[in-house]
């Protein structure tokens, strides 16, 4: 449920998000487009030989005078050359303090050998220009241009933080709104398997106490045992229903303590060498000394437990069921690895849900119901930690990570 949550909520987060970046940056291509749209007009209108005074000649129009030109919000200069040399250069808007057109126009026409037309980036270009070799120049000067353009986007920044803010919160409604009837469906599944479980053990008991003081002869001895085999896996079944059912419903972490998780890991492993023996396989340990964790020390067990028996029993006695624990970045790595058949990449998130079993003929044979992995999980995330499998030159390997004060 927790995965369904978090996958809804980012869906839900990452479309809002591509909706706003992409709303404001539209909004500031567009200021863009126009602002850069305005500079070329203004250098071609203002180009005495240019298209624009050609255009309105052709409609029998007689053009403005340049030295008498006003330009709203661009600030133009127009620069009469003669002889080759700076002969009058006019101002067709407020002038900037700071900005010397003089200056300019002589690197301009120190740079350029031939006609050219230069705009360049408009959030950090100083000035543009249109340069006319055999009759002057154009130049406009980028600065109110430029924090125009910069004002919007920091504008957008801000908005995109605020607006941030409102779509993390409306995305945690949308998903708890949508989730909900999942959920509720999901707790009453496990509150029916909790009671439908405590409610299994009582008629359990009296069955498996009544068949072994049933007597045994040659006619019932046959169904006594399988009555004895049976109820042996419905327990077996119900335990671990029930020890899902508490570990769902999470753990009270002020009941946690700092253990030893070395001393338990090693344990752990040393209980399991007669069954590893008469499995044909043997367990290596790498465990660093004295590593401390805050935990629940049977659900340690448990985990360990359980990661150990699922080596074992899938192992192909081809290497040994190798057990490490170590420092790893910010925390503590507890991989279980053995050699045998490789988990698909299909079943490798899939093995860790309840019931699930890849090999589902072999799973019912031994008994095995699909709940070791998921009681396992669920004690890792109860942890903070993380678990995950992989399947890589003929291993598998089990990893753990906790994390560690």
């Amino acid at each position: 449920m927790k995965e369904l949550s978090r996958k809804t909520f980012l869906t839900i987060y990452g479309i809002l998000t591509a909706f706003l970046l992409i709303s404001l940056f539209i909004l500031n291509l567009q200021n863009y487009q126009r602002e850069f749209e305005g500079v070329m007009r203004n250098l071609h209108m203002m180009d005495e030989g240019g298209d624009w005074f050609k255009q309105e000649k052709e409609k029998g129009l007689e053009p403005p005078d340049l030295a008498t030109m006003r330009i709203m919000d661009y600030e133009v200069y127009t620069v009469e050359m003669k002889d080759g040399d700076i002969a009058k250069i006019i101002s067709h808007g407020n002038s900037t303090s700071g900005f010397d057109s003089e200056k300019v126009a002589k690197q301009i026409q120190k740079d350029c050998k031939e006609d050219t037309l230069s705009i360049g980036n408009l959030y950090t270009a100083g000035y543009s220009y249109h340069y006319k070799a055999d009759h002057g120049m154009v130049i406009t000067n980028n600065t109110g241009i430029r924090n125009r353009l910069r004002t919007l986007l920091a504008v957008s920044a801000g908005i995109f933080v605020v607006l941030e803010a409102v779509i993390v919160l409306l995305s945690r409604l949308i998903t708890g709104w949508i989730v909900k009837p999942a959920k509720e469906s999901f707790d009453k599944q496990k509150e029916f398997i909790a009671d439908a479980s405590h409610e299994l053990k009582t008629p359990l008991a009296v069955i498996m106490a009544s068949s072994d003081e049933m007597a045994v002869d040659d006619k019932n001895r046959k169904y006594i045992e399988n009555i004895k085999y049976e109820s042996e896996r419905m327990n077996k079944l119900i335990t671990g229903l029930l020890d899902l059912s508490k570990l769902e419903n999470a753990v009270n972490k002020g009941y946690f303590k700092e253990e030893n998780l070395s001393k338990i890991v090693e344990k752990t492993a040393l209980t399991f060498e007669g069954l590893a023996f008469e499995q044909g396989v043997f367990i290596e340990t790498e465990i660093e000394k004295d590593l401390t964790v805050s935990c629940s020390k049977e659900e340690m067990e448990k985990l360990t437990s359980t990661l150990l028996d699922n080596a074992i029993k899938h192992s192909d006695k081809s290497g040994p069921v190798r057990v490490l624990l170590r420092r790893a970045n910010k925390g503590i790595l507890l991989k279980v690895e053995n050699p045998g058949e490789p988990i698909p990449v299909e079943d490798e998130e899939k093995i860790f849900e309840r019931f699930y079993r890849a090999d589902k003929a072999r799973s019912r044979s031994e008994n095995r119901y699909g709940l070791g992995l998921a009681i396992a999980k669920s004690i890792v995330i109860n942890h903070g930690g993380s678990i995950r499998a992989h399947s890589e030159g003929g291993k598998t390997c089990f990893y753990v990570e906790l994390k560690t004060n």
